[in-house]
């Protein structure tokens, strides 16, 4: 924004100084004219021949000519004091700020690595100071993960379309080529870059916050991301447990929806081959909502765990080949919570598999207890949907 050029903030803060001198010294000589001056005689004294007199008697009209001058001289003083002192003064005081300027052009100018690292006391100066350097980080940070982000999705995305471009070339050069087997690969192959594409458009959507809150009951959403993939269960063989309190939170349905998809998906996909296991579970505590997915596998190393959660990270020795994913699974689940004010925890179980926690806000006024369970939220296997047990007949996990 183009502006008019005005006075300094430092010339400001030097007038303002010499103007706070010149008011304190005319308020200082008026008060020797007030409680001094006052009491002195207009007139000279007369006395008698007899009186001896002792001392000097001044007249007020001797005295204003002989204080008036030394007056002017004092607040010409004053005046040039502060100006001068006030200059000096205002520049030291607002060397930080200059600092703070400095750095902030060149993270307008794009260099996000600079840091301020303003030394000395914590003062409103070092406060700003240290809060634009927190920021600096993050924006740093942030354009990173974005630039990493875009250069996987246009890998991810490439894939796709080289794989067509490659069929459309094979179907062209060979005419009498079987065209049903082409078409099957390219219907999949299609198939999977809408995924991406979906994908990559809901992370966003959670990223940008724009969603509406309501009140949710995660445990809802559990029951009904547990229904819509036990076909998946049955078909890989896994068991599917799901339990616990009612738990109300506030967010977008279809978001919490989707993220608890997300990981009941992953958590049936990356399973053992035979006999897997599934557990949700909801929990209510005084201030916050948990939602809980476990699932057994093979042993995860802690190092491969951390990184789960970043965009297009897959754990290959855990995936099946047919329903290896985008690899924005967890990346999503990530976003959605940090999106509902959440924090997002993964720990790798010592017999095998993960453990994902999600803990939300609970909704305001909720008046839940924590540690009820909900009598009418039964436990349904991948196997036999028609089976039900009380929260007490789970069997243990190892």
């Amino acid at each position: 924004m183009d502006r008019a050029p005005g006075v300094s903030v430092r010339l400001r803060l030097a007038l303002s100084y010499a103007g706070f001198l010149m008011v304190a010294g005319a308020l200082l000589l008026a008060a020797v004219w007030l409680f001094l001056l006052r009491y002195v005689p207009e007139r000279a004294l007369i006395v008698s021949a007899e009186t001896t007199p002792h001392g000097v008697f001044p007249v007020r009209s001797n005295l204003l000519r002989a204080f008036a001058p030394s007056a002017a001289a004092v607040l010409v003083f004053l005046l040039v004091f502060g100006l001068l002192g006030g200059w000096l003064l205002a520049g030291r005081m607002l060397a930080p700020l200059t600092r703070i300027t400095h750095a902030t052009r060149l993270a307008t100018n794009g260099s996000l690595s600079h840091r301020i690292r303003l030394p000395g006391r914590m003062d409103e100066f070092r406060e700003l100071a240290d809060a634009f350097d927190a920021m600096l980080a993050r924006i740093e940070t942030h354009v990173a993960e974005q630039r990493r982000f875009a250069a996987n999705a246009s890998h991810e995305l490439r894939t796709p379309l080289a794989i067509s471009k490659a069929l459309l070339d094979v179907a062209r050069t060979d005419p009498d080529r079987d065209t049903g087997a082409l078409v099957d690969r390219l219907h999949a192959v299609n198939t999977r870059a809408i995924d991406l594409t979906e994908a990559l458009l809901l992370l966003s959507r959670a990223e940008q916050r724009s969603f509406t809150r309501e009140p949710v009951d995660l445990s809802l959403m559990a029951e009904e991301a547990t229904e819509t993939l036990l076909p998946l269960a049955d078909k890989h063989g896994v068991t599917v447990e799901t339990g616990g309190d009612i738990a109300p939170t506030s967010g977008s349905q279809a978001l919490l929806l989707q993220l608890t998809t997300n990981l009941v998906h992953n958590a049936i996909v990356h399973n053992l081959p035979e006999q897997g296991a599934v557990w949700v579970d909801t929990h209510v505590h005084p201030r916050t909502v948990t939602l809980t997915v476990e699932n057994t596998g093979e042993t995860l190393a802690p190092h491969l765990v951390s990184t789960l959660t970043e965009p297009f990270q897959r754990g290959t020795e855990r995936v099946r080949t047919d329903h290896a994913g985008v690899g924005l699974g967890l990346a999503i689940v990530r976003t959605i919570t940090h999106a509902h004010d959440g924090t997002l925890t993964l720990t790798p179980r010592p017999a095998g598999g993960l453990r994902v926690t999600v803990e939300l806000p609970a909704e305001a006024g909720s008046g839940a207890v924590s540690g009820r369970a909900q009598p009418d939220h039964p436990r349904r296997t991948g196997r036999d949907r028609s089976r039900r047990t009380s929260p007490e007949g789970r069997s243990p996990r190892c």
